[in-house]
């Protein structure tokens, strides 16, 4: 896809402080602000939209991640124990 530039005002100082503690992770402004623009699109955007996108721009969709079931809590087993002594 075609890329656009975003301009947005930000204060010197805080800027410089940003870039100054980034840097020592490897890091650099412009690539936080891609990672968060492609979080608020994916959260933003609905699957359907994005997916007709990627397909208009050639990009082949990868099926999302099954989500793995929670295991009970051990506060939850512990309600049903004490539940099962009551009835008895």
């Amino acid at each position: 896809m075609k890329k656009t530039t975003i301009s947005v005002s930000f204060e010197d100082e805080k800027l410089s402080a940003l870039k100054m503690y980034l840097e020592q992770r490897g890091q650099t402004v412009e690539g936080e602000l891609e990672k968060a623009l492609d979080t608020l699109y994916a959260k933003t955007v609905p699957a359907g939209v994005r997916e007709f996108l990627d397909l208009r721009s050639g990009v082949v969709p990868t099926p999302p991640k099954a989500k793995k079931p929670k295991p009970p809590t051990a506060s939850a087993e512990s309600n049903s124990d004490e539940n099962k002594g009551a009835d008895q």
